[in-house]
């Protein structure tokens, strides 16, 4: 490990001593009303933090838990450290200390939803002969633009019923665990809601074909992490004999 970075661990640890011991001055300091004020703020966050994951991750379980116990944690966290720093240094200071700390968190949210910037196609010089000045070499064919996600025909099919039917119980499976990997990666919101609709009929295909296996399959865990193929019976219903 370099000297820099050693220097860049020591430093962030001695921050966290500093702010873990202001917040224990705040939560000293509070009286009881107080402290349930914070975990009242706690929870108020905690939920709208769990209702925004649930809609950006599919229903996710695990997002969902994951961003209501961190919102919540940085709630108590910040509303400790601020109760710390008006107990040691006053009103003003706190102000000040909590207004650079919504513009530094304001800069960050912005730094991390700000879409990359494309990068800039560079067209070669013609290779045309000096000899024939007058003709022109017909214009390069710009690269095909990539795919949005890779998930077989999952992004360009209409979620209808028609190619749905006509799929066995592991092809709709294997469906369903490519676009669980796909809603993981940087979408652009037209293909995302193309694969959200894809995902919807493969769900209402599956529980058409076998609504026992389907039952079975929902009462196993989060959907997004479990394979339906091992839930639901090859050739329910007669439709896989297609």
């Amino acid at each position: 490990m370099s000297s820099r970075g050693l220097l860049v661990r020591c430093l962030a640890c001695a921050a966290f001593l500093v702010v873990g011991a202001i917040a224990l001055v705040g939560g000293l300091s509070l009286r009881p009303a107080g402290l349930l004020a914070v975990g009242l703020a706690a929870v108020v966050t905690g939920a709208l933090a769990a209702g925004i994951a649930r809609e950006a991750s599919d229903d996710d379980l695990r997002a969902t838990l994951e961003a209501t116990w961190q919102t919540a944690a940085w709630t108590i966290g910040v509303l400790l450290v601020l109760a710390g720093v008006a107990a040691i240094a006053g009103a003003l200071v706190t102000t000040l200390v909590g207004a650079g700390a919504g513009v530094a968190g304001l800069a960050v949210w912005l730094a991390r939803t700000r879409p990359a910037a494309k990068p800039t196609r560079v067209v070669p010089p013609s290779s045309a002969t000096p000899a024939a000045p007058a003709r022109q070499a017909p214009p390069a064919t710009p690269p095909a633009r990539p795919a949005a996600v890779v998930t077989g025909n999952v992004a360009g099919t209409p979620a209808s019923g028609g190619p749905l039917a006509a799929l066995r119980i592991e092809a709709l499976a294997q469906e369903w665990v490519s676009t669980s990997a796909a809603l993981g990666l940087t979408l652009d919101p037209r293909s995302r809601a193309a694969i959200v609709r894809r995902r919807e009929a493969v769900l209402d295909e599956l529980e058409r074909r076998d609504p026992a296996g389907f039952a079975r399959w929902l009462a196993a865990g989060p959907l997004s992490a479990t394979d339906p193929a091992r839930y639901l019976r090859a050739g329910a219903a007669g439709t896989d004999a297609v």
